[in-house]
């Protein structure tokens, strides 16, 4: 999953979602320690959640698509396009007045806690806010914005277009494995929460 997922897999409590939101930016257990048992707690389930995606079936059939072209990128590419599987998707986000209100709830939790954020999250978040990455995540265009957001940032991809017509080719088959994943990480995430 990538910023949606991981902060709609937060369900509202704004420490965890905080350590959610930053867990590509902290790295090592030792590191852990430096945050309040909330955030640390929402570190560790942005941990638990990136590996219950990589390993599910149908995510690893979802990434095949793409590692002709992108081999270890497969699954950056694939986090991305779930949360536009998920920006549409009507039982979690009715609409997009839903997903927007979302949005900007997500955008003022995490603005109150920015005296935790590692420096490299900052300009991550500041950007997020400012041109709305969560609620764009539900348009094509929105979508094709984030993959090239994950060209500017890897080190080790020659282009990125592949990959958009691959998910307009393949977009329905996409969709089925998002649906046959999203409802068993949500589970999976609420037993690790302990929300019933």
């Amino acid at each position: 999953m990538n910023y949606l997922g991981h902060a709609y897999l937060s369900f509202g409590d704004a420490a965890i979602l905080c350590g959610n939101m930053m867990g590509d930016h902290v790295k090592g257990l030792h590191a852990l320690d430096a945050f309040p048992e909330g955030i640390k707690n929402g570190l560790l389930l942005h941990r638990h959640i990136d590996s219950f995606t990589d390993s599910h079936p149908a995510m690893l059939k979802a990434k095949a698509f793409f590692r002709p072209v992108y081999g270890l990128y497969s699954g950056a590419v694939m986090d991305t396009l779930l949360d536009h599987f998920l920006a549409n998707d009507i039982t979690i986000f009715a609409d997009e007045n839903v997903l927007e209100d979302f949005a900007q709830q997500v955008y003022r939790q995490l603005g109150a806690y920015q005296q935790y954020f590692p420096p490299k999250f900052l300009p991550y978040f500041q950007s997020m806010a400012q041109y709305n990455w969560l609620a764009n995540y539900r348009s094509e265009e929105g979508i094709q914005r984030a993959l090239n957001g994950l060209f500017r940032r890897a080190k080790n991809i020659a282009e990125i277009e592949s990959a958009f017509i691959i998910f307009k080719e393949n977009k329905n088959e996409l969709h089925t494995y998002y649906a046959a994943f999203i409802k068993e990480l949500i589970n999976f995430v609420k037993i690790e929460s302990g929300i019933n």
